[in-house]
C-alpha cells in the first residue's frame, strides 16, 4: 500500500480544507449495489462524478436491476474484473467480506487507484484489506454515518447523505491527495468529513449505533419470546419508543453480523459499561429512588439538546432529509 513520505497521522490534509481536489473519476468501481452503494451511485450520476460507473455483486438480479434503474454503466459478479481500470473502488458489502473480495481484487488493481469503503467499524477494514494492496494502492477506509432499515438497490436515494458525516480513518502515512479525494466525493454528497483514528473511531460507534442496534434486537426478540396473544397486543399498541426499536432491528442481519464480529472489543466494551449502568438503575427503580432516576433522566436530556444542536435529529425515515444509521 502506498504511503507518503511522512509516515505521521498528521499527513492526512484537515477535514473540510481541499477545495482543490478533483471531484471527476474515470472509473469508480462500486461493490455491492445496496441501500449504500445505489446511494452513491445515484450521487456520481447526478452530479456527473464518473466517466464510468462499474458494479460488482454476487446475484444476477440484483444486477439486473442496477441496470434497469440507470446506475450501472457495466456489471459483473467477479471482483477482479470490475476494479480493472478503475481510479476509485468502494467496497460496500458487508465487513465480513472485505477479506475475499480484496484478495480476489487485488491482482486487478492498477497503480494509482484508491480503495475505500463504507463500513461501520474500521480497524477491520485496515487489517483484512492491507495485506492484499500492491504498493501504488491508496487505502482510504471511510464511512458515511448515514442509512435506512431497508436495503437493495431500489431502497437508495441520493440525498441520504445530505447534512450527515462521514469518518474517513486513513492509516499513518497514507497518501495525503488520495485521502483528499475521497473526503471531496462526500462533501459533494452533502456529508461533512471528519478524520478520526481508526480505534477510536470503533469505540465512539460502538456506544453511539452499534449498542443501540444490539439492545434494539435484544428488545424486539424479548417481544417475539412472549406468549401469542400478548405479542399480538405488543404490536397492537406499540408506543412510539418500541416501533423506533422496531424500526432499528429490522436492519440488514448479515451487515450488523458482521459489525458486531467485526467491532467485537468495542461493542464488548461498550456493552459492560451499559450492563453496569443498568444493573445500578434497576437498583433505583427497586429501591424506589426517585431522586437517582431524575438526575439521570435530567442528564440525558443534554444528550438530545447536543444532537439536535449538531442537526443529527431528522427522523428515520424521512427519504428526502436522509436518515442516519450505523
Amino acid at each position: 500500500m502506498a504511503t507518503s513520505a511522512d509516515p505521521g497521522a498528521n499527513s492526512t490534509p484537515s477535514p473540510a480544507g481541499d477545495g482543490d481536489a478533483p471531484l471527476r473519476f474515470e472509473r469508480v468501481a462500486i461493490i455491492g449495489i445496496g441501500l449504500i452503494g445505489s446511494s452513491l451511485a445515484r450521487v456520481l450520476r447526478r452530479d456527473n462524478l464518473a466517466g464510468h460507473i462499474a458494479v460488482c455483486a454476487r446475484s444476477h438480479a440484483t444486477l439486473d436491476v442496477a441496470r434497469a434503474l440507470g446506475l450501472a454503466d457495466s456489471t459483473t459478479t467477479d471482483p477482479r474484473q470490475v476494479v480493472e481500470g478503475a481510479d476509485l473502488v468502494m467496497l460496500c458489502t458487508p465487513l465480513g467480506t472485505y477479506a475475499a473480495i480484496a484478495e480476489a481484487m487485488g491482482p486487478g488493481l492498477r497503480a494509482g487507484c484508491i480503495v475505500s469503503d463504507v463500513g461501520s467499524a474500521k480497524r477491520c477494514v485496515i487489517r483484512d484489506v492491507s495485506p492484499y494492496l500492491a504498493d501504488g494502492i491508496h487505502l482510504v477506509p471511510g464511512h458515511p454515518i448515514a442509512g435506512t432499515e431497508h436495503s437493495g438497490p431500489e431502497a437508495g436515494f441520493a440525498e441520504l447523505f445530505r447534512d450527515r458525516f462521514c469518518v474517513l480513518t486513513p492509516p499513518p502515512g497514507t497518501d495525503a491527495a488520495a485521502v483528499a479525494r475521497v473526503a471531496a466525493l462526500w462533501r459533494q454528497a452533502g456529508m461533512a468529513v471528519e478524520i478520526l483514528d481508526a480505534d477510536h473511531h470503533d469505540l465512539v460507534l460502538a456506544i453511539t449505533s452499534h449498542l443501540p442496534h444490539l439492545i434494539a434486537y435484544t428488545i424486539v426478540g424479548t417481544a417475539t419470546d412472549l406468549e401469542d396473544h400478548l405479542k399480538a397486543e405488543v404490536i397492537k399498541f406499540s408506543a412510539g419508543g418500541f416501533r423506533d426499536f422496531t424500526r432499528i432491528a429490522a436492519s440488514d442481519p448479515v451487515m450488523w453480523r458482521d459489525v458486531f464480529l467485526t467491532n467485537r472489543d468495542a461493542v464488548l466494551e461498550a456493552l459492560g459499561r451499559f450492563s453496569e449502568d443498568l444493573a445500578a438503575l434497576q437498583r433505583a427503580i427497586r429501591w424506589g429512588e426517585g431522586d437517582r432516576l431524575e438526575d439521570l433522566f435530567r442528564r440525558t436530556r443534554e444528550i438530545r439538546r447536543g444532537v439536535i444542536a449538531v442537526r443529527q435529529d431528522r427522523p428515520e425515515t424521512d427519504k428526502e432529509s436522509g436518515p442516519p444509521a450505523g
